[in-house]
Parts: C-alpha cells; sequence; structure tokens
C-alpha cells in the first residue's frame, strides 16, 4: 500500500487535473519551444502566483504511452499496473470488458495486392472520417459475429480507429492476451500474423488471424480503408478505483476513447457529451462541477499536431486553451492542475522522453518563481522534477485531503 492511501482524509474541496496531451515540447523556431512561441497570457499570469516543475512520466530517459502517462497522473505507478491499448480503446467505446476478453485496437488502413500479397502503403487510411469508419465497423460487425465458438464484438472509434474484442466462453488464464501486433509499424511491408507469444495466447492468435482474413475479404474493394491492423492485444488488468484509494468522486471529462477507457478503469465516470470542442468540454465541466471532487479534462489536439511536427497548429491550440483559460477559474477549484502526460515535440512528430511542464495553484503553494508557463521556466520552479505517480499526493495535499503521518 503506498503511503498516501495510509493518510486520505474526507473533504469538501474541488481538484481539477487539466491534461494538455503531449504539451512539452523543443525548439522549434528561434530557438523557443510551442509553449515559448505561444501567445498565454492567463496561463503565464497563473504561473506566477503558481507552484511550478517538470515531472517524469515513468523513467528518465523512458518515452511513455498515453496510457503510463496518464496512469502515473492518476496516482498509480505504471511500472505496476501496464495496460494495453486494447482494453482502454474499447472501454473508451463503451465496450464492457471481462474476465474472459482480448481487446484489440485497430487501424484501418491501405494496403496494395502485389502478387496476391497485402503491402501497407498508408497505416491509417488516411485518417478516414468517423462516418466512414461507422459505415465500415457496422459492415464488418453484421459479417462477423464469432470465430470457432469466440464471440466477436467491434466498435468504431474516431477517424481510422476501431475496437475488437474477442469473447472467449471460459475465463482466460494470465498471458492469453501475449499476442504480437499485425501493424508492421512502416510503409512497404507486409502486415504481420498475429502469433502468440505464450501457450495460452496461441489460441487467441489464431482466432485473430482468422479474423484479420474475414476482414480482408470484407473490405478488398474498399478505397481507401481495405484492410485492418491490430495492436495492443491485452485483458482487464485489476485495479482499485480512485475512490477506494483516495475517497474523490471523480469523473472524466474527454472527447478520444482510449483516454475515457482509462478513466473508467481507475473508477471515473465517464461523462457524456456533444461535441469536441475545447468549450464544449468546459461546458460540461461546468455542468457537473457541484457532482464530483475530481475533474479530469483532458484536451487531446496539442498531441495531435505534435506527432503531425505541425507546430504552428499546436501553438494555436495551446493558445485556444489560454483564451478559455478565464471560464475555468470562475469556477474557483481549490487546487488546480495543469500539465502534459508527457511530451510530444513537433520536432521529433512523436513522444518523447523530455521532462513534462507541470503548474499546481491552490492556496497553499510558494508561487512566484516562475514567469510563464513553458518548459524553461517551470524548471526555475517550488516543484522540482518530480516522478508523475507523486503529483496526485500533491494534488491531495493542496486540497487538504491529506492527515499527518505518524505521532
Amino acid at each position: 500500500m503506498e503511503v498516501v492511501d495510509r493518510v486520505v482524509q474526507a473533504g469538501r474541496s474541488k481538484i481539477l487535473l487539466v491534461v494538455l496531451d503531449g504539451i512539452g515540447g523543443l525548439p522549434v523556431k528561434d530557438g523557443r519551444t510551442e509553449l515559448e512561441l505561444a501567445k498565454t497570457p492567463n496561463l503565464d499570469r497563473l504561473a506566477r502566483v503558481s507552484a511550478t516543475g517538470l515531472h517524469i512520466p515513468v523513467d528518465y530517459g523512458i518515452t511513455p504511452g498515453s496510457g503510463p502517462g496518464h496512469l502515473a497522473l492518476f496516482g498509480y505507478d505504471p511500472l505496476d499496473h501496464q495496460i494495453g491499448r486494447g482494453v482502454l480503446e474499447a472501454l473508451g467505446l463503451g465496450l464492457e470488458v471481462r474476465d474472459t476478453d482480448v481487446a484489440v485496437r485497430g487501424n484501418y488502413a491501405t494496403v496494395d495486392y502485389r502478387n496476391g500479397k497485402p503491402i501497407v502503403v498508408d497505416r491509417r487510411a488516411g485518417r478516414i472520417p468517423t462516418e466512414e469508419n461507422r459505415r465500415l465497423t457496422k459492415k464488418i460487425g453484421d459479417e462477423i459475429k464469432s470465430i470457432d465458438g469466440v464471440e466477436v464484438m467491434v466498435a468504431p472509434g474516431m477517424e481510422h480507429r476501431i475496437a475488437v474484442l474477442f469473447r472467449f466462453p471460459e475465463p482466460l488464464p494470465e498471458g492469453s492476451d501475449r499476442v504480437t501486433d499485425t501493424d508492421p509499424q512502416a510503409v512497404g511491408r507486409e502486415p504481420l500474423d498475429p502469433s502468440g507469444l505464450t501457450p495460452q495466447a496461441e489460441r487467441v492468435a489464431r482466432v485473430a488471424k482468422e479474423f484479420v482474413n474475414r476482414v480482408a475479404k470484407i473490405l478488398r474493394e474498399e478505397e481507401r480503408a481495405n484492410f485492418l491492423l491490430l495492436r495492443g492485444f491485452s485483458q482487464k488488468p485489476k485495479l482499485k478505483t480512485m475512490y477506494e484509494r483516495f475517497g474523490i468522486r471523480s469523473c472524466c471529462i474527454a472527447v478520444y476513447p482510449m483516454y475515457r477507457g482509462l478513466a473508467s478503469l481507475v473508477g471515473m465516470e465517464v461523462i457524456d457529451f456533444e461535441g469536441s470542442s475545447i468549450e464544449d468540454q468546459i461546458r460540461v465541466l461546468k455542468k457537473v462541477w457541484e457532482d464530483y471532487d475530481f475533474f479530469f479534462l483532458h484536451i487531446k489536439k496539442t498531441d495531435s499536431y505534435g506527432e503531425d511536427g505541425n507546430w504552428e497548429a499546436k501553438v494555436r491550440v495551446i493558445e485556444e486553451f489560454d483564451r478559455l483559460l478565464p471560464e475555468i477559474l470562475e469556477l474557483k477549484p481549490d487546487v488546480l492542475a495543469i500539465t502534459g502526460d508527457h511530451s510530444t515535440p513537433s520536432l521529433l512528430k512523436g513522444h518523447s522522453w523530455h521532462p513534462v511542464p507541470l503548474l499546481i495553484y491552490s492556496n497553499y503553494v510558494l508561487g512566484g518563481t516562475s514567469s510563464r508557463f513553458t518548459e524553461r521556466e517551470c524548471l526555475k520552479g517550488e516543484i522540482g522534477i518530480i516522478p508523475a505517480k507523486k503529483i496526485m499526493n500533491l494534488l491531495l495535499a493542496n486540497a487538504l485531503r491529506l492527515k499527518k503521518f505518524g505521532a
């Protein structure tokens, strides 16, 4: 048991965690990062009266995925609780994941058939519209109900993403999800066959291979999304909820399924809402403000544009959030944290190992150490550089929800 679990006490304070996905960056113009290039008067004003620092999502030099990055922010050691992407995607799309299930995340892809063999030319099928995804996923779901006695369920995600659930007739032993991805991770290559890395995973691999073959026939005549690549085979983990650990009623306001799925795994109530803009998310936040103690607000596009190498667009999203920040502050959270789950420098077009800027505002911080919310300014802050899994300790402490340890 973590020490924080032992000293939690009840309270009425409200904690808001805003995750600007992939917010950290590297210099992209005139020696400045995306945060340094952005005009952020509201964030900078807040930084001047907040505790600031940087956090390490997993470990020094380790580039984290989104799952480990968020799990750490919620106070769980990502090295002790490794969660597969398939489970996150399935939960986020509303599929119930049981002990009998293996979940997989799929990407619609474009292949060329050369000498009868598929060769990947676009791993994301041009990021097809979500409506097109729904049509294709319904087609697959209507034609494939089961394989060798294993129930098959599919759910459309956003753009090219899809969740697949293989439901076996009996609970699966640990290690049944040790199946290799079919995504070759590069264009110009053949999709890979799924392979079981443990004896108990071999049956799952056989079912997955048959599923991929059937889907290929169903999609063969499609113009763009004519193949399906599978990634992240995973089983449902066993985690204590945030209420069980910290005594807080928590909720998630996120657009993308994976983050909604991760939040549900730790017991957050996932709020459904219409729209996908930051304004829409803040509107929902205001609506549910009286109902919970802890609020997780996830903003995706900072990461998406970083992965695209589009630093100008990433700057624009940062500036959009800054413009809307006063609406969040009007709610008067007792503790407000703003950070990212990892860094996604546009320079690298992907996640990176670099420390992530962190800001914590409450009535109980020193403040006055940073003039802006940027990587270099946060380095000057009172928090220093800390493991991400310790951020929840600080949020609870600033919310006066931790009692003294020992006599």
